[in-house]
């Protein structure tokens, strides 16, 4: 898969704001700070596409961007969204603000009509929260085709990473019916294995 260009397309709160092109969409998950922002722009070889914060829960709106890229170099081009959803689960919000960004995951994830494939990134040096949890929870009883994607494996040892993912993958997918994979924004040896499931989904 290669990724030929990338732009922002638009900032939503509602879905009246969402594209309306029926591209397929690729959507990020997870907690504040787990990296979704750097994420995208390490997948896509753009510094600065996302926008990352130094405040963690400061994205509040849900950011489309628009991706073109082709299968391979003989193949045609095509478009997808990567979809940056709000983190979940910072402190220092207050409740209402909390919900409010509840509201606008469930919302998403209820009133698409062109989600390919969620990306759940968690953090490779803690155990899933309980926010993790529930968000686990409802992929599953919503039946969203999804990977967990273990982030910042720069920060442990790198004979340590297959490990913890094993455990992580033991304590929030004991099923082991989903992709779990590790990355590294820093590592770019795990990103191969992730583009190779986005290319499934697509």
């Amino acid at each position: 898969m290669i990724i030929k260009n990338s732009e922002f397309t638009i900032s939503a709160v509602s879905p009246k704001q969402y594209p309306s092109d029926d591209l397929p969409q690729i959507v990020l998950v997870g907690k504040s700070n787990v990296g979704k922002s750097s994420f995208i722009n390490t997948l896509i070889n753009r510094k600065n596409l996302a926008r990352t914060s130094s405040q963690p829960g400061k994205t509040r709106l849900i950011n489309f961007y628009k991706v073109l890229f082709s299968k391979d170099k003989d193949s045609a081009n095509d478009n997808f969204y990567f979809v940056d959803l709000p983190g979940y689960g910072y402190s220092k919000m207050s409740h209402e603000q909390q919900a409010q960004v509840g509201r606008f995951i469930e919302e998403y994830l209820l009133k698409s009509k062109n989600i390919n494939l969620v990306i759940f990134l968690i953090d490779i040096r803690h155990n899933p929260t309980s926010n993790d949890k529930l968000m686990y929870d409802y992929i599953i009883k919503n039946n969203l085709p999804c990977i967990i994607v273990a982030n910042k494996a720069d920060k442990i040892a790198v004979t340590k990473v297959d490990t913890q993912v094993q455990s992580l993958q033991e304590i929030l997918n004991p099923l082991k019916d989903l992709p779990f994979l590790p990355f590294s924004t820093e590592r770019k040896i795990y990103i191969d294995a992730v583009m190779e499931e986005i290319e499934k989904h697509l």
